[in-house]
């Protein structure tokens, strides 16, 4: 048996585009359960291909497939766009936080769509968002976050955002709810 612990009080707000409710206002005590996000919700939209070997036993992708998945989505992106140089760039991003919510597993041999906005955008740090949906559906089948912080390439201390890297991340900024 585990010993009993107070848990920890939250406040209301939005999160990532899903709702929660503080202990106190909610009547089951625990925050709104995340839902899967429409793809008006996203600025832009990559396209990834599964591969035989991201299904697990269970006979859908394995978790950690989706990780690499919103790793690969943003990253292109920033190629794409010319503000990510992964190779000779003085200012590299960092991952400190990620996390995925599923709603409706995904498998192989299906094309993935992942939708990017940008939560929020500080000044040496980002908050990438991304909806993962199988190829034309509506609803995301997974969505999650990650949070890059800049650094310097050669001493890892947090630097200001570049002004290309930040207009292009400006344009995934989602208009407030």
């Amino acid at each position: 048996m585990f010993p009993s612990v107070a848990a920890p009080q939250q406040q209301a707000g939005t999160i990532g585009g899903m709702h929660s409710q503080s202990p106190a206002s909610s009547p089951s005590l625990s925050p709104q359960r995340p839902t899967a996000q429409v793809r008006s919700a996203y600025k832009a939209f990559r396209t990834l291909t599964t591969r035989w070997m991201d299904n697990d036993v269970y006979g859908h992708v394995n978790n950690v497939v989706y990780y690499s998945w919103f790793d690969t989505a943003v990253n292109a992106y920033l190629i794409e766009q010319g503000v990510l140089d992964i190779h000779r760039g003085e200012t590299i991003g960092l991952v400190v936080e990620t996390q995925c919510h599923y709603f409706a597993p995904l498998a192989f041999p299906q094309v993935i769509e992942a939708g990017l906005r940008v939560a929020r955008l500080g000044s040496s740090s980002v908050r990438y968002e991304v909806g993962l949906f199988a190829q034309g559906e509506a609803l995301s089948a997974a969505c999650g976050h990650f949070v890059h912080v800049y650094v310097g390439r050669e001493d890892r201390r947090p630097r200001p955002l570049p002004r290309p890297l930040r207009e292009v991340l400006q344009a995934l900024c989602m208009p407030a709810a």
